[in-house]
């Protein structure tokens, strides 16, 4: 069966509002919701960026039923690997076991404010390959010592390890990224409604088949509105014009001023043909509909505009769930 999630998409909400909203989509009836790990908005129209762990134990306080994840956290230039192992240990324990850990190799938007390079993309991998072997060794219990080309423990230890050991997500969609980080994931995180990324995983020698254990989790935005389908392309264009340039871009640029320089010339048009907007749900089933039938388990989807998420959680949720639902099967 296929699960439907809720975004709390960090760039465009405040701390407090993101904790109203979990608990407002719990009660809609969303199977998950993730939570995006930003220190930056994608464009300065989005206007927030709190720190996540500290909203995330506040919903894991606010909600009984959802699972939880961070979609997702790099742990290689922000985040030392030791310290994101103590961060998940305490979040599955908060949440009495209903937290995964999402993990991917970051974007320069996020990671540069610590004042280091950013580097390649092959780097990237490399450094995540230790950053996962590290968090594993440390949920195993135990003192850790390790040395590795970029990321060094000395005696570590988890003292606070959750009954439920926290499961790991990598965000790999590429071939290199999945032959890199894929047998050190216990699911899949993708953004492509992309069958082979599926064929890939479950060609890794040893691992576990999506469906059969394995998950597969997949995001889309929607910009539903309750009146007028040009005011949700014209939201959609202002906040969400990013979403256009493909993830080679938007791992790369390092400010809200650069992603607004790289998108300048998408037209509203061009985001209200890519993205479900406007209030037709059966519109947003169809948008959503690639990602089940290439077979993701898991689809989160995120509202546009945070101005927009009220109406949405008390006036759109519940039906879209339900047509999503009979359409999935």
């Amino acid at each position: 069966m296929t699960r439907f999630g809720y975004t709390l998409m960090t760039e465009q909400s405040g701390p407090k509002e993101l904790v109203r909203y979990a608990a407002k989509a719990e009660q809609a009836g969303f199977d998950f919701e993730v939570a995006s790990d930003h220190y930056f908005p994608w464009l300065s129209s989005q206007g927030h960026a709190p720190y996540v762990w500290s909203v995330l134990g506040a919903v894991a306080h606010v909600t009984e039923r959802v699972d939880l994840c961070t979609y997702v956290t790099c742990p290689i230039l922000r985040y030392h690997p030791a310290v994101v192992a103590q961060k998940a240990a305490t979040m599955q324990i908060m949440s009495d076991g209903r937290f995964m850990l999402g993990i991917g190799a970051g974007e320069n938007l996020n990671e540069h404010v610590v004042g280091q390079r950013w580097p390649s993309v092959d780097e990237r991998h490399e450094m995540t390959v230790e950053a996962l072997e590290i968090i594993r060794e440390l949920f195993d219990g135990g003192l850790v010592t390790y040395s590795g080309e970029h990321f060094r423990v000395d005696s570590a230890r988890l003292w606070d390890l959750p009954d439920k050991r926290v499961p790991i997500g990598v965000a790999a969609g590429g071939e290199k990224a999945l032959a890199h980080l894929g047998p050190l994931g216990d699911h899949l995180i993708a953004t492509e409604p992309e069958s082979s990324y599926i064929e890939k995983w479950n060609g890794l020698e040893g691992q576990t088949r999506i469906g059969d254990g394995a998950r597969a989790i997949a995001q889309i935005p929607i910009s539903w509105d309750p009146d007028s389908e040009s005011a949700a392309v014209e939201r959609a264009h202002d906040q969400f014009r990013w979403f256009a340039g493909g993830w080679a871009m938007n791992s790369d640029l390092p400010t809200t001023a650069g992603f607004a320089a790289a998108t300048q010339f998408i037209r509203p048009e061009d985001v209200g043909e890519q993205l479900a907007c406007g209030p037709d749900l059966d519109a947003i089933v169809e948008k959503v509909r690639p990602y089940w039938e290439a077979g993701y388990t898991d689809i989160a989807l995120i509202q546009i505009g945070d101005s927009t998420l009220d109406r949405f959680l008390e006036e759109a949720a519940e039906p879209l769930l339900a047509r999503l639902r009979e359409a999935a099967g």
